[in-house]
């Protein structure tokens, strides 16, 4: 039988506010634990919630970015629940009007063409804490920091069949966020997570199977592996006459497979209410287009604008605008230089290297668009060759040094002076008399030894064109 795995996503990313959604605390992450902890976000008896502005004007960019309706009246809710990281034991969120709708993604099909992926909602929320637990001392310890900090749930509708969807709608939805400045989206920090609720069914059957849903999912990679796991155990299950239990699974991606947590929640679950503390929420068609107005150039916007205006080739501008770091450096190193193509073939090449040789995202990266400028402009104008600018950048990359002055430190310019060329040859041709009466015999194979040897002793300082040139003149 063949089978058809039907997927949705519930995306979480924490947004880029200096302070929580509902207090004064701050957002930073990495911070000792309890230490950005108030009585507000700590669920102290008698406190009072107060709505950060911020939170809703990035919501409303976020609708505005991926095809949304915006509510404009819109209100919180208490989801109720029991957890250690939650300490108010209830949740501020959205479920009744979620401030954004009926939107979408478009992402490559499996035919190949183009296809919508509904986004059913978006909607603004509070985190909770962390569990850390704590095997040496046999415990388990909680860090409220993360309390409060604002999140957008991001709710597709069940459109996706194949992981490849997922990733590609994954990072759009990635670089919208990035590009719109609404979230940092660093995955290892945990601020974009995705879970994902999967069943499969017989190809050409309309009604859905039983799903799963496996939690807090935190890389590209883990998700891939994630959904080839869970729809071949759901398909091996049902092939042996077995059921598929609706439940919540954690992904062990160490271990390359899921276990079950708990039986799946639904919203009557929660007890959802209006939440008391908070009135509605009232966005007039003023701050709407105010906000759209404001909005950043988007991810397609400045593939588009790469194209006609820079003339760079599809393959680039995919690759430029798949990270707003890339696009960052590429941009303000263009102002600098004035070389599009040149610039770009830097950045996915030596660039990318070095951020994959020394396992560097590309946010963390910290490499000058001034210093990548130099580089380029050196090698464009022959004062280096290419090879002696994948060295220098290597410097620049690791240690941060000056270009210019790291070339003439280590004397790695470009001789310059032909004058100064023709000895070295002439030494290279009495001490290779083999090879040199091999090409005057009509091996012209053995030149390629020669202007090898002749490199060599240059020390790859000579331009490899006037080198050659000059080694015809003396041989031929």
């Amino acid at each position: 039988m063949e089978w058809e795995i039907v997927m949705g996503l519930e995306v979480h990313t924490e947004l880029a506010t200096k302070t929580k959604i509902f207090c004064g605390c701050s957002t930073a992450f990495g911070s000792e634990p309890n230490t950005h902890v108030c009585e507000i976000c700590s669920g102290m008896p008698g406190t009072l919630p107060l709505l950060n502005e911020r939170v809703v004007e990035f919501a409303v960019r976020t609708g505005l970015a991926t095809n949304c309706q915006i509510t404009q009246k819109t209100k919180f809710d208490r989801k109720n629940y029991f957890y250690p990281d939650l300490p108010k034991a209830y949740q501020i969120s959205q479920l009744y009007l979620p401030i954004c709708r009926n939107g979408y993604i478009e992402v490559k099909g499996e035919n190949g063409e183009p296809k919508k992926i509904g986004i059913h909602e978006i909607h603004m929320e509070e985190d909770a804490g962390k569990l850390i637990h704590d095997e040496f001392e046999d415990c388990t310890l909680v860090d409220y920091n993360r309390c409060g900090v604002p999140l957008l749930e991001i709710v597709s509708e069940p459109d996706f069949r194949s992981a490849d969807e997922v990733i590609e709608y994954l990072e759009k939805l990635r670089a919208i966020l990035q590009f719109t400045g609404v979230s940092d989206c660093k995955m290892q920090e945990g601020s974009l997570r995705a879970d994902v609720n999967l069943s499969v069914r017989p190809k050409g059957q309309k009604e859905f199977g039983t799903r799963t849903e496996m939690k807090n999912l935190n890389s590209f990679h883990a998700i891939a592996r994630a959904i080839a796991y869970e729809s071949r155990r759901q398909i091996d299950l049902l092939e042996d006459g077995e059921a598929v239990v609706q439940e919540t699974r954690r992904w062990d991606d160490n271990k390359g497979y899921s276990y079950a947590m708990r039986s799946k929640e639904d919203a009557q679950d929660y007890k959802y209410f209006p939440e008391p503390d908070l009135p509605p929420i009232e966005i007039s068609d003023a701050r709407i287009e105010e906000i759209r107005e404001s909005m950043p150039e988007l991810p397609e916007q400045k593939k588009q604008r790469y194209r006609e205006e820079l003339g760079l080739p599809e393959y680039d501008t995919e690759i430029l605008t798949g990270n707003m770091a890339f696009v960052t450096l590429f941009e303000e190193t263009v102002k600098l230089c004035d070389s599009p193509k040149d610039v770009a073939n830097w950045i996915m090449g030596e660039v990318m290297k070095l951020l994959n040789d020394t396992g560097t995202l590309p946010e963390d990266m910290t490499l000058a668009p001034e210093k990548l400028a130099v580089v380029i402009q050196m090698v464009k104008s022959g004062k280096i060759n290419r090879g002696t600018g994948k060295t220098v950048l290597e410097k620049v990359f690791a240690d941060g040094v000056d270009p210019e002055s790291y070339v003439q430190e280590n004397n790695l310019a470009q001789i310059t002076d032909l004058g100064a060329i023709r000895p070295v040859l002439e030494e290279v041709i009495a001490a290779n008399e083999k090879s040199v009466s091999e090409y005057k015999a009509g091996k012209t194979q053995a030149m390629g030894y020669i202007m090898g040897q002749a490199m060599r002793a240059l020390k790859g300082k000579a331009p490899a064109q006037e080198v050659q040139k000059m080694l015809h003149e003396l041989l031929d």
